[in-house]
């Protein structure tokens, strides 16, 4: 299997430090911030880059699951939605909301949610972040 890399640079402290994270595959680097991860500043953060790549490891998994049972998967579009709290110890992701639509012929709504299910639990981001509670919608579109 595959080792993937990617680069955080930070400068200076957490409040008025700036940073940028480079995804050198693509050639992608986004600028974020003290107020991008915390406020509403403009920029990236960690928890954005993790939306993104549960909401493609999630669509990945369900494809396969289904294309597995012999249905044909047209599109899964998934929407992760990751939360930042914080308790005594300081932040921390407390939850995160995968909300799908998919395009699949032929496909009842009980096949597609235990499909949906089994994926959630075993994509490769979820059995990561396997202390985190996460939540799943999921409905079928024509």
């Amino acid at each position: 299997m595959q080792t993937r890399k990617s680069k955080a640079i930070w400068k200076g402290d957490l409040k008025n430090g700036t940073g940028k994270i480079n995804l050198d595959s693509i050639g992608c680097e986004g600028n974020y911030s003290f107020t991008s991860r915390f406020e509403n500043g403009s920029g990236t953060n960690p928890e954005e880059l993790i939306a993104a790549a549960h909401a493609g490891c999630f669509s990945m998994a369900l494809a396969n699951l289904i294309a597995e049972k012999g249905f044909n998967p047209e599109t899964i579009i998934t929407t992760a939605h990751v939360s930042l709290s914080k308790d005594d110890k300081g932040p921390f992701i407390s939850k995160i909301e995968l909300q799908t639509e998919a395009t699949i012929p032929d496909i009842d709504n009980e096949t597609l949610q235990v499909l949906a299910d089994e994926a959630k639990r075993n994509c490769p981001v979820s059995r990561a972040l396997a202390s985190v509670d996460i939540d799943l919608q999921i409905g079928l579109t024509e």
